[in-house]
Parts: C-alpha cells; sequence; structure tokens
C-alpha cells in the first residue's frame, strides 16, 4: 500500500479523496492556484505544492508541474479525481513514464473510451447495445443530411470529442440537421480542437441512467448497480439517485451484464462508469464510458456500503477484489443534491463571492458511507464540501460549493430527508440554487419517478420563479414569523432596568406583514396562544387554523428545528432591520410583525419605489469583464454585443435590450465586477 498521495485536484473531490486517505492512513499532497492558497484542501492534506496563477491552464491543468509535485513530495501515486486531467490518457501514460501510479484505469483503457466514435465500435464489438447511426467520421453538411433521412428522424448530431453538452444537437428535418452539423462541427472545433462529427437516432423520453463499474488488475470486475441521472438542466446534472425508479430488475441486471463486457473488453481496473440512454420501453443503448470517478458516486457508496476512492487506491496498489458480483449489496435509497453558486432566478448565472455564512445541516453519516451495521438501514444525510465559512468561491473554477448526500429507507423516506436537508442548508454571502432544488423534488411528478431528461426544460423552460417554488403549507411561513417575533419580544421583555410602567408588554394579537412587489404588502392577522413564557410550546392561529409550534429559537441562530403539529421542521429566519426573513422548503418571505394599530399605520406610509436604471448597462452577475465592445457616443442596435463577462468557465454575453447611443464607460476590461454593478450608461 502506498505511504503518500498526491491528489491532483481541488475542491470538494479533492477533500474527499484526502478523506478516505487519512481513513487509510496514508498521507496526503495537495497541489493549488494561487486562487485557491486558504482552500479547505489545502488545509485538510499533510502538504500542499503551489502550482502557478488562478486560471486552470495555468495550474490545475498543467501535468508537468502536478508530476514534478509528486516527485519533489515523494509521493508514489496520483489521484485525479474528477474534471482536469482526470480522462486525459498522455497524463495517465507520463505518470506511469516516471515510476508513479496513477490512481484510475490504465492510459490505453482511457484512450480507448474517449473518443466516442472508437469507443462506440468497441461497444458494438463487446456485444453492448448501441443506438441506430452512423459510426464514422462525416464530411460535409449534404452527407449529414442523407445519412439522418437514413437512420429516420429525430437524429442527434455529436461531436466525437464532445462533452458536457458542447458539441451536440438534435434535428427535427433536413433544414435541422444541415445547419446542426454545421453548428456542431464549429463548436467542436473551436472547443475541442477535434471537429469529427458522428449522427445516431435521438431516443424520445429518454432516460439517463449509468452503471457503476469496478475492476482490479487480476481479472475480476462487477457493477454496483445503477444510478438514475434524467434530472438535467442543459446536459449538467442537477439531482442524482440510486437505484432507479425507473428500470426492472431484469433490466438492470442487464445494463450490468453489458458493462461489465465493455470494461472486460478495454482491461478496465479502477472505478468507472458506463452510460445508457434508455427509452420509455426500458430499450437501452450505450451512451459513453467514463473512465474516472463520477461526481456523484456518492449514492452508490450509500447503497452498496463500499468506499469507492478507497478500492480505487487499492486496486491501484495491486490489490484483488475480494468480492463478487453476488456479494454486492443494494440497500436502501440515497439522492444526491449538487449545491451550486448560482442564482436561479436570475437565469442561473453564476454567483462568487465569500461565503459569509456557511452552515450545512448536521451530518448523521459519519463515516464516509453508511455500513450494514445499522448505518445504510437507518439513513442520514452527508455533505460533501471543498468550502468553509469564510471561504471564496471563486470566478475560476466550476461553480459547485457542496455535494448534499441522503440515505433512507426507500424513495419516499429519502426525498423527505432530503427536503429536510435542504432546509438546513445555510448559505449567505453567495447565491445558491437550493430554492430550485427544493421545488423539483417537491414536483408531483418527480415524486411519482415520472420524468426523463427534458423534465428541467419541460416544466421550466421559461426560466424559474419564486412562484414556482410550491410550499406545502404557506399560511406555515408567517405562524413561523410570529412564533419568531414572539420569542424576540420575550427577550426583550426580561430585558432588567425597565421603567416600571414602560416595561415591554406583550399581547396576543399580531398582523404578519408579508412584503410584497411594488409596496402591494399582505397583512395577515395572526393570534398567538403561548403555552408558557420561554418560547416553546406556542400555538399561533392563521386563516382560523391553528399551528402548534414547539421550537427553542435562539436569536443568534439562522437556523431553527422543532416541530409544528407534530411533524418535524426545520427554518431558516434573519434579521434586516425591521424584517424578518423566513426560509422554508425554498420559500422564502420577508415579513414584519406589527401590532394590529402599527399596522393599520403602516398601510398609510407611502412607497418609495427604487431608483430607475433602465439607462444603465448592470452586471447579472460577479466575473471577471473581459471585453467592452463599445465605445462613448456609439450608437447601437437591439441585439448587439455590448461586454463580455467571465465567471465560474462561463463566458457571458451582454447584449442591447434596445436601440440607443453609449454615453459613458463606467468599468474598464479587467476589472473584477459585483452583480447589478454598472458596466456603461446610455444617453
Amino acid at each position: 500500500m502506498f505511504t503518500k498521495i498526491l491528489i491532483a485536484n481541488r475542491g470538494e473531490i479533492a477533500c474527499r479523496v484526502i478523506k478516505t486517505a487519512q481513513k487509510m492512513g496514508i498521507a496526503t499532497v495537495a497541489v493549488y492556484s494561487e486562487a485557491d492558497r486558504d482552500a479547505r484542501h489545502v488545509e485538510l492534506a499533510d502538504e500542499a505544492v503551489l502550482l502557478g496563477p488562478a486560471p486552470s491552464r495555468q495550474s490545475y491543468l498543467v501535468a508537468d508541474r502536478i508530476i514534478e509535485a509528486a516527485l519533489a513530495t515523494g509521493a508514489q501515486a496520483i489521484h485525479p479525481g474528477y474534471g482536469f486531467l482526470s480522462e486525459n490518457a498522455d497524463f495517465a501514460r507520463r505518470v506511469e513514464e516516471q515510476g508513479l501510479v496513477f490512481i484510475g484505469p490504465k492510459h490505453g483503457s482511457i484512450a480507448a473510451m474517449g473518443d466516442k466514435i472508437a469507443s462506440k465500435k468497441l461497444a458494438i464489438e463487446a456485444g453492448v447495445n448501441t443506438i441506430p447511426g452512423w459510426n464514422a467520421a462525416i464530411d460535409s453538411a449534404e452527407q449529414a443530411v442523407q445519412i439522418a433521412r437514413g437512420i429516420g428522424y429525430p437524429v442527434m448530431i455529436k461531436a466525437s470529442a464532445g462533452g458536457g453538452g458542447k458539441g451536440l444537437r438534435v434535428a427535427l428535418d433536413d433544414k435541422e440537421a444541415f445547419e446542426g452539423f454545421t453548428s456542431c462541427r464549429n463548436e467542436a472545433k473551436n472547443s475541442f480542437g477535434d471537429d469529427r462529427v458522428f449522427i445516431e437516432k435521438f431516443i424520445e423520453g429518454p432516460r439517463h441512467i449509468e452503471i457503476q463499474v469496478l475492476g482490479d488488475g487480476h481479472g475480476q470486475i462487477v457493477f454496483l448497480h445503477e444510478r438514475e441521472c434524467s434530472i438535467q438542466r442543459r446536459h449538467q446534472k442537477v439531482i442524482e439517485e440510486a437505484p432507479s425508479p425507473f428500470i426492472s430488475e431484469a433490466t438492470r441486471a442487464a445494463m450490468g451484464a453489458q458493462a461489465v463486457a465493455l470494461a472486460r473488453a478495454v482491461n478496465y481496473q479502477s472505478a468507472g462508469t458506463v452510460e445508457f440512454v434508455v427509452g420509455r420501453d426500458q430499450g437501452f443503448y450505450f451512451l459513453e464510458m467514463n473512465t474516472r470517478l463520477q461526481v456523484e458516486h456518492p449514492v452508490t457508496e450509500c447503497i452498496t456500503g463500499l468506499d469507492l476512492v478507497e478500492w480505487m487506491i487499492r486496486v491501484a496498489a495491486g490489490e484483488p477484489l475480494p468480492f463478487v458480483q453476488a456479494d454486492i449489496p443494494r440497500r436502501g435509497w440515497a439522492i444526491e443534491c449538487r449545491i451550486n453558486a448560482e442564482d436561479p432566478f436570475r437565469g442561473f448565472l453564476p454567483s462568487t463571492g465569500r461565503l459569509v455564512r456557511y452552515q450545512p445541516p448536521p451530518q448523521t453519516l459519519h463515516a464516509s458511507v453508511p455500513t450494514g451495521d445499522g448505518g445504510a438501514e437507518s439513513g442520514g444525510v452527508r455533505v460533501d464540501t471543498g468550502v468553509a465559512e469564510g471561504g471564496e468561491i471563486p470566478m475560476f473554477y466550476d461553480s459547485m460549493i457542496a455535494k448534499l448526500i441522503v440515505h433512507g429507507a426507500d424513495r419516499a423516506d429519502a426525498i423527505a430527508r432530503m427536503r429536510q436537508a435542504l432546509d438546513g442548508f445555510v448559505i449567505r454571502g453567495v447565491t445558491s440554487n437550493i430554492p430550485f432544488q427544493a421545488a423539483l423534488l417537491a414536483h408531483p411528478d418527480f415524486a411519482a419517478g415520472d420524468f426523463d431528461t427534458g423534465f428541467i426544460a419541460r416544466h421550466y423552460g421559461q426560466g424559474f420563479r419564486a412562484e414556482d417554488v410550491p410550499h406545502d403549507e404557506p399560511d406555515l411561513l408567517v405562524a413561523l414569523a410570529a412564533a419568531l417575533n414572539r420569542r424576540l419580544l420575550e427577550r426583550a421583555a426580561g430585558i432588567s432596568g425597565q421603567m416600571p410602567g414602560h416595561g415591554v408588554v406583550i399581547g396576543n394579537a399580531f398582523v404578519v406583514v408579508v412584503k410584497g412587489q411594488g409596496g402591494e404588502h399582505r397583512h395577515v392577522p395572526v393570534t398567538l396562544q403561548p403555552g408558557d413564557l420561554r418560547g416553546s410550546a406556542l400555538t399561533v392561529l392563521v386563516n382560523g387554523r391553528g399551528f402548534d409550534i414547539d421550537a427553542d429559537w435562539q436569536a443568534s441562530a439562522l437556523r431553527t428545528s422543532g416541530r409544528c403539529n407534530g411533524r418535524p421542521f426545520t427554518v431558516q429566519a434573519d434579521r434586516d432591520g425591521l424584517w424578518l426573513r423566513i426560509q422554508h422548503q425554498g420559500t422564502r418571505i420577508e415579513a414584519m410583525v406589527l401590532p394590529p394599530r402599527a399596522a393599520e399605520l403602516l398601510r398609510t406610509m407611502p412607497y418609495k419605489p427604487p431608483a430607475d436604471m433602465s439607462r444603465f448597462l448592470l452586471s447579472p452577475m460577479p466575473g471577471l469583464l473581459v471585453e467592452l465592445a463599445v465605445q462613448p457616443g456609439q450608437a447601437v442596435q437591439a441585439g448587439e454585443r455590448l461586454a463580455v463577462i467571465e465567471a465560474m468557465k462561463m463566458e457571458n454575453v451582454l447584449l442591447a435590450a434596445q436601440d440607443g447611443s453609449v454615453a459613458e464607460l463606467l468599468a474598464s476590461p479587467g476589472e473584477s465586477l459585483a452583480v447589478d454593478q454598472p458596466i456603461l450608461s446610455f444617453k
């Protein structure tokens, strides 16, 4: 076994690998960029080596520096995590040539599966189901149209080297096939330096289901069941679960057998994933093989009790797998939500900055994975993260803050646990996608397991709005605001030294004023029936309904748990002046709790509208201003390019909303922008 390994990655996956290495008694070396000097993975590792500047092409993608760091620190092996160089066959080969061990498959296996055209031919030879299509590179748009006609519309036009949704088009007719081929080819050349394009049949109502495989260097290969990854936004996974609520036992066994056959065909040694697209009829077809650890690997760990990172390390060290296929358990149900730094209410634009407050829900899966002696059966919560309170979410890398994983007895139990865990995930300073995750989990089609890869596009195709977040009991938010206000008044009443006859007097009738747009607030009368003066056991009457709330409110705590009408809840609450912000099940209200007379007087207060910023181009997100495409005095037309902002590996082009003329430039290229910061003004 190795005594020291280097982790060629950052963020949560670097922390995840370090955690298992520590459990195994293996020393760790972290690498980092200048932007990650104070990152959590650097703090957790035994040693750390600076690679270079913040951009990944100057740090985490520089193979020479990573190999040099491993040799200089005496590391015997390199774990690549996922992303960056994890599926780079040349990097794996160079690691091996330097006498180091690559903790992953052999470079030949990576190369064989890294090319979509070559991997599809290998799959066919191994007897794996493949989607009908043209498996060779296509030379022209005219040829693409002829091939598409032969296969039958709809078809999928894909770049051989594509990934992450790039180099992919769906064509429904000849015109779309012609244009899609040209666009796909150009995009592939610009993004990957490889313009080869192929065409295959588009599967309607498709599910994205993947099989986890694990092989050793002694000829043993097993599959660890499947993961359901169909909840995707723009081809990026949002929620993953294991097992799938869709496929039958027969389909599961057949998919697993074909995944093992493909892995055996390339002598696969490590953890890997064979991805399938599955139609409504449970017909399944090979999509691609990811020759690395997947982001969503924890859900497989939860249902099997196997630490995949540990087995990657053991296999790389030459150990055989001590189990066969019949030994692999499948216990309970696991779900993972990717918690990203993005604003779902502003088109999912990236959100960068400092984590002013960061409090994940309490972890009840204390080991890296649950075990058979009660852990897997009882379920729990796990958080894989690479950040800590006070840390930065930099603009140079992906937007993931953490992975929230729950394990339950069955799917309904897992969904309920996840909804409560999301309620308890406190993030301040940057915006997160937690409200969107909460809405997805509450959607009746998701609860019923009735979805495919088009689920998000179908239900949220026009964007995500606050009203898209359903709440089981909207009046509960009003009741919680009243209960918290009661607790604050009790604290005030208990302050010593109050003037006799002028102390705080707590009444039982209040009005909860819920903030609305344009000053149109909603006034909700409530009546409180306290059980005692210490804040617990309180009944709040809202619209004729009683909410019996038992919670230990702490004025300084952002998160409170308790029971309402006998059911557990977790709520987030903080103050902004006189307003209380209450968050529960992805829904947030801002409310003032006032005596009836004060609420009546509030109605007479004039509304002060916000300043008119229509003459300014505002930055929609925090990011780096990389280009200003206009000059003062220049006339612009609607749709014309004005500026480009870069954040989290994404370039966002800002276009003119209407015709006009530029008055003044208020920011310069190279400047870091805050959200809503003016970039330029119009005359």
